[in-house]
């Protein structure tokens, strides 16, 4: 066994010094005839590390050890033979380019090394010096292509493990994002949607959103479809007040090429591209009669046919559709068609208004700001006292998506101070005149009145907690629980269990007439 750069050979030796220089290829000979391995190197001359093997089993050692480009082998050698040692190459070193040396009589030898040893090339005996030295130099091409194909499979496999994971983390996220946790409400009547959404997610029922503009039937929609069994599937919206009739149906169904002016191609419906999905339809109410003649047919049959084909096609899709509209009354008018209507709401779910549900505006509140807070790389420890009374004292015509506009209006423009402060929101929340109906409403005019009326106590905290008793206690007795309580004074039931306990409140007092005497002490809350 023996290693040469060019001319030189170390006898059993690896290579060393400028041998190992990393632009050489490792070339093996394996060959049991001394003298036909030192013609061999002397053919090759130097630009290469040069390994020798009198035997197939020292070639073997040394592709253990060495990292080898290139075999070549003598065919006929005492013990184990070409074809077979070439084998052994494959398993070893799958990528090595494989020659063989062998003679014109040998074919049937030549014939099984082509195709179990999978040779590159065969050297003839006697060769020519030019034209080992070129068939060489062209199977170090070929190796070096494949090395780099093999490392760019790499890269490819890695990048595509990656993509994969990404996408999986990304459906995660989604599924997070849209799932019913992710949705703030613990008010009794978003507790009671909950229940009602997350049974019907799990089937494949058409579910009818209903609520003012702004409430959420968006996100509920997502939630729907995220938390049920089509999850891995398409979800794709559209709204249906957003376009004419004819573009609308050409964006639900799709349409053939040449089927309007501007089709240029075929085109596929949101219906098929959510095969398999959910589609969401929103502001359903805004539809015209033919439009409603097509939804319905999906509907019924799950059948669609796009503009211009004659052929119909079969879907499996879930709906979705949303609308603040009063569809009931629009059926009654003869505006929507009713048998679309009762396909619709399968399931109806309507969506309180965020003024009816003002309990739950301090978790929003804390929530957008943190988002917001997030995209803008800026820090708040929370709201004033006064700015979240305001917030939950809104009527917010807009809902939700209004509260969280404001939000992140606020938190943009907000000074460098942590906490979000009255003079920080909007003119128009700031300067709100909270409505006689509500329970904060009530507790204004009783304060109101309380100023007109003689001072007897001119201690601000006692008076102010005077005041916030008695209507704890009264709210309490009239809703019959904490949560009834908490829900009509528009305040967290944390916040209300707290004060209850601050104000020594007891059973005893819910079930006597409310007291006026001073609270058993503290400061304000």
């Amino acid at each position: 066994m023996r290693y040469s750069a060019g001319m030189a050979a170390v006898e059993g030796a690896r290579p060393t010094g400028d041998a190992t220089s990393h632009t050489e290829y490792g070339i093996l000979l394996v060959d049991d005839e001394e003298a036909i391995l030192e013609s061999l190197e002397l053919t090759l001359g130097t630009g290469y590390r040069i390994f020798t093997a009198t035997s197939a089993e020292e070639g073997l050692a040394l592709l253990d050890r060495e990292d080898i480009a290139l075999v070549l082998s003598d065919q006929v050698m005492p013990g184990m033979s070409g074809v077979e040692f070439f084998e052994k190459v494959i398993e070893r070193n799958p990528r090595a380019i494989r020659m063989m040396l062998t003679g014109y009589a040998d074919m049937p030898a030549l014939i099984r090394a082509i195709n179990e040893g999978r040779i590159y090339r065969y050297i003839p005996k006697p060769w020519e010096p030019d034209d080992l030295r070129i068939a060489v130099k062209r199977g170090l091409e070929v190796y070096e292509l494949s090395s780099e194909n093999a490392q760019l499979a790499d890269a490819l496999a890695e990048a595509n493990e990656r993509l994969r994971a990404e996408n999986v983390y990304l459906r995660r996220e989604v599924e997070a994002r849209y799932s019913f946790d992710g949705i703030i409400g613990d008010a009794p009547a978003m507790q009671k949607i909950f229940d009602v959404t997350e049974k019907v997610a799990q089937t494949d029922a058409t579910v009818l959103l209903t609520g003012e503009t702004g409430t959420g039937k968006d996100l509920l929609a997502r939630a729907i479809h995220y938390s049920g069994s089509r999850k891995d599937k398409k979800f794709v919206a559209q709204n249906c007040g957003a376009l004419p009739d004819t573009l609308l149906e050409s964006e639900l169904f799709g349409h053939k090429r040449g089927s309007f002016t501007g089709a240029h191609a075929d085109k596929l419906g949101l219906f098929e591209v959510a095969d398999g999905g959910t589609i969401f339809l929103d502001e359903i109410g805004e539809t015209e009669p033919g439009m409603q003649v097509r939804l319905l047919r999906v509907l019924q049959d799950g059948e669609i046919r796009p503009l211009g084909s004659s052929d119909t096609r079969k879907v499996d899709v879930r709906v979705v559709a949303a609308t603040n509209c009063d569809l009931k009354k629009m059926v009654e008018d003869g505006r929507f068609r009713q048998d679309l209507y009762y396909r619709l709401r399968v399931v109806e779910i309507e969506l309180p208004p965020l003024r009816e549900r003002s309990s739950d505006i301090p978790a929003m509140a804390h929530h957008f700001l943190d988002s917001s807070a997030a995209k803008m790389k800026r820090a708040f420890v929370g709201f004033s006292n006064a700015a979240m009374d305001r917030l939950v004292g809104y009527d917010w015509p807009g809902n939700v998506r209004e509260l969280a506009n404001e939000i992140e209006r606020t938190a943009a423009l907000a000074g460098p101070d942590e906490t979000i402060g009255l003079d920080d929101l909007s003119e128009h929340v700031r300067g709100a005149v909270v409505g006689s109906g509500t329970a904060l409403g009530n507790a204004a005019i009783a304060l109101a009145s309380a100023l007109d009326a003689p001072i007897e106590d001119w201690d601000l905290n006692r008076s102010v907690d005077r005041l916030k008793r008695n209507m704890l206690i009264r709210a309490m007795r009239e809703a019959g629980s904490k949560s009834g309580a908490a829900e009509r004074l528009g305040i967290p039931r944390q916040s209300l269990q707290k004060m209850v306990k601050r104000l020594e409140i007891t059973e005893a007092d819910l079930e006597a007439p409310a007291e006026s005497s001073p609270a058993g002490g503290g400061s304000s809350a």
